[in-house]
């Protein structure tokens, strides 16, 4: 298993509204000569979180910190008309994205206890993810008394643990 140390949070760059899935942003990153998707999840609009690269793979979504790290990234991140010619940062995040990012961060977390929690642009000259991450999610409490919060948590870690059990099986059968 990696050593994971950092969990950073992107954004697609795309317009305010606009919805796309893992298996575009992997279509992109093939375009530019990547093995696959740069980031391990993906939290569409509605807050659907999707699977990118399995998270025992090295990602590639932040120079020189992919090793240690997990990437994820919300769809949007610009306003969705041009000022001056181009798409200025924003954070357009749903409600529904920001419920489920920090109930990502907070599995993620109980796997990865020592793993801090940083934006992009604190490893790159960009916006991404057009809010400050690390601020945001400094005092991240991994304990609450709130329901719909523990139920959430459980359904993404079986998710998790599902996704898991079913790479080993499939990696299995190449061994043989």
């Amino acid at each position: 298993m990696r050593k994971i140390n950092k969990l950073i949070i992107h954004c697609s760059a795309t317009r305010e509204g606009e919805d796309i899935d893992a298996a575009t942003i992997k279509r992109w990153h093939l375009r530019r000569g990547w093995k696959d998707i740069g980031y391990h999840f993906i939290i569409r609009l509605d807050g659907t979180i999707e699977l990118g690269r399995m998270i025992d793979v090295v990602g590639s979504h932040t120079k020189g910190e992919n090793t240690n790290s997990i990437g994820i990234c919300y769809i949007g991140g610009v306003e969705n008309f041009r000022t001056d010619g181009e798409y200025k940062a924003k954070d357009t995040r749903t409600e529904k994205q920001k419920a489920s990012i920090i109930t990502l961060l907070r599995a993620l977390k109980l796997i990865y206890k020592d793993a801090s929690i940083h934006g992009h642009r604190e490893f790159a000259n960009k916006a991404c993810p057009s809010f400050d991450a690390a601020k945001e999610y400094k005092n991240l409490k991994l304990n609450t008394n709130d329901g719909l919060y523990i139920n959430k948590l459980a359904s993404v870690i079986n998710w998790l643990y599902g996704l898991y059990k079913n790479y080993s099986k499939s990696n299995s059968y190449r061994k043989g």
